[in-house]
């Protein structure tokens, strides 16, 4: 049994056992609330530069498949686990978790508590952390005191395609669509491709000249890593398409939006991550439960010119305004995080828009929000095809 520690940049020590590749990582850690799903979590683009904290205590016991990777290789700088199964058992089983996390040269500890560690980041707020082996708790300290904050990291350039590609439909060909690839999920596209929809695939990278040029029906700004405010050339790009072609974000791309719209954007304490977090439709009041994977939200106030008020009790609408107006045209609210009352959604009344800030593909997660892509699909006028 090989040691391991992770020391956060105030100091805390956590003590381990390493069961990934041996070496140094410095990440944000946050922690994740969903009980299977860790394959997507740690191929997810989204997590690039962060430690990720399973706060299920098992983790690993229905092993690893190709088919669930959601991206080449995962972003993640590490995962941290109390307990990592010894054996996997599951028919679509190819391969251990330990082996994966060796294969993609993952840095991982378990027997660690992670209770402890999330109550501590719970407190205190995602921080850098350093996690590894063959170097002592002061050295560690110290890589983790100086490593960079989230907040102004582009990251989403760093994870993007780096050539365009084009994924074909799956059944009858209705339409196309341009994704930005923010850090896109491989079941993002399988979700588009199921509604008869040809995804022109760009990077990061492309004005809105290049995504006009293609004649889309839509636009589709996909999920990503780091801070949207430190994305100016996407932000652009967004303004140069609104207007022009229908439009759906969710994740990154929702705050992309936001950000060109002229609203702010802000760091959450310790960020949404997990696949059951409560989100309230403002039209309705159902509430579906939700895939998240963010560090940062639309503050639509700053569009009225106001401060956000501060929850004292239970998340409520009073704490979104009602509606606003951008720099192009009326905005609604359309949806809201139970937890602790931030935006999760918002539609454009003027130009055809709109965008969530959770991850409806359920790549993991539960399927609640799938119906928004047939709502993207409404809102560039296509039939809903019969998908299941």
């Amino acid at each position: 049994m090989r040691k391991g520690i992770l020391v956060t940049a105030d100091g805390e020590v956590f003590e381990g056992r390493s069961v990934g590749t041996d070496g140094v990582r410095v990440g944000e850690a946050v922690f994740n609330t969903s009980m299977t799903g860790y394959q997507e979590v740690l191929s997810d683009p989204s997590y690039a530069g962060q430690v990720v904290v399973m706060t299920s205590p098992h983790i690993g016991n229905y092993g690893v498949s190709d088919h669930d990777d959601q991206a080449t290789a995962p972003a993640a700088r590490g995962l941290v686990v109390r307990s990592l199964s010894r054996r996997h058992s599951n028919w679509r089983a190819e391969g251990s978790l330990a082996s994966y996390l060796v294969t993609h040269d993952l840095v991982a500890l378990a027997d660690l508590d992670t209770r402890r560690l999330t109550r501590h980041l719970r407190d205190f707020g995602a921080m850098p952390v350093a996690i590894g082996t063959d170097a002592d708790a002061g050295e560690m300290w110290e890589i983790a005191a100086s490593a960079p904050r989230m907040e102004g990291q582009d990251l989403a350039t760093g994870v993007t395609t780096p050539v365009p590609y084009r994924i074909e439909p799956s059944t009858t060909p209705l339409g196309r669509v341009v994704a930005m690839d923010l850090g896109m999920k491989r079941d993002i596209g399988r979700r588009l491709a199921a509604r008869g929809l040809e995804v022109d695939v760009l990077p990061a990278t492309c004005s809105a000249d290049e995504i006009l040029d293609l004649s889309p029906d839509g636009v589709f700004l996909s999920n990503g890593p780091g801070d949207p405010d430190a994305l100016g050339d996407q932000i652009r790009a967004v303004r140069g398409v609104l207007g022009k072609a229908p439009l759906f974000g969710i994740c990154l791309g929702h705050q992309i939006l936001g950000l060109a719209l002229g609203a702010t954007t802000f760091k959450l304490p310790f960020g949404h991550h997990g696949g059951n977090h409560p989100v309230r439709r403002l039209d309705d009041g159902r509430v579906e439960i939700t895939a998240q994977n963010h560090g940062f939200a639309v503050d639509l106030w700053s569009l009225a010119g106001r401060q956000r008020p501060v929850r004292t009790g239970l998340a409520g609408p009073e704490l979104l305004p009602e509606q606003v107006t951008s720099d192009f045209g009326e905005v609604r609210p359309t949806h809201q995080n139970l937890n602790d009352g931030t935006l999760e959604g918002l539609r454009c009344l003027d130009v055809p828009a709109f965008s969530v800030q959770y991850h409806p593909e359920a790549a993991p997660g539960p399927h609640d929000s799938l119906g928004l892509f047939d709502d993207f699909m409404e809102l560039i006028g296509l039939a809903d095809p019969d998908v299941a």
